[in-house]
């Protein structure tokens, strides 16, 4: 993955009613190993990762790049949210075009953080790159991230097989800024 492009970053903190996105900090660092080992998060993502490995691998300061955000519930993350440019040698409908994703650690799952999260990090993206499309990629026996991608509208693009499972790929229009006005 590639950086977005002419992009200020660190963007302010983008608040939302019950959240807060921002830059990952070192007090993030314990919450990044969480989500990294998590078997839970990573059903559909190939597996956790091993904890020891993490411990001594992860730095002090989670790294920072623009388009990564530390999702903060009341202090503390709860997951991270990703807007990454997707490299040339992926899926061709893919290519060059912002990639979201995410992870939420599973205690803050079925509260609607994840479509919160999201949807302010895709209207900060339409702000600071309008006209801009976004591709989101998921495993189809997700059914949360299905069903959060079509909250978001993304529309199904193509499946194939990656990872030993069924992908879906999804595209979201981009977001003009005479759209914008009108919404």
């Amino acid at each position: 993955m590639t950086e977005l492009g002419p992009v200020a970053w660190p963007p302010a903190p983008i608040r939302t009613e019950r959240l807060v996105l921002r830059e990952p900090e070192a007090r993030d660092r314990a919450a990044f190993i969480e989500l990294l080992a998590s078997p839970e998060v990573h059903t559909y993502l190939g597996g956790p990762r091993p904890r020891d490995e993490l411990e001594r691998e992860m730095p002090g300061a989670p790294e920072r790049w623009p388009g990564s955000f530390a999702v903060d519930l009341d202090g503390a993350m709860i997951g991270q949210i990703l807007l990454r440019r997707a490299p040339e040698h992926h899926l061709p409908a893919a290519a060059g075009k912002a990639d979201l994703g995410y992870l939420f650690l599973p205690r803050a799952w079925g509260f609607g953080y994840a479509a919160e999260a999201c949807t302010a990090a895709l209207d900060w993206f339409d702000g600071v790159l309008p006209g801009e499309p976004v591709v989101l990629a998921t495993q189809t026996a997700n059914i949360g991230s299905m069903r959060l991608a079509a909250k978001l509208g993304f529309t199904e693009v193509e499946r194939f097989h990656a990872w030993d499972a069924e992908q879906w790929l999804g595209l979201r229009s981009p977001v003009t800024p005479e759209l914008r006005r009108c919404v």
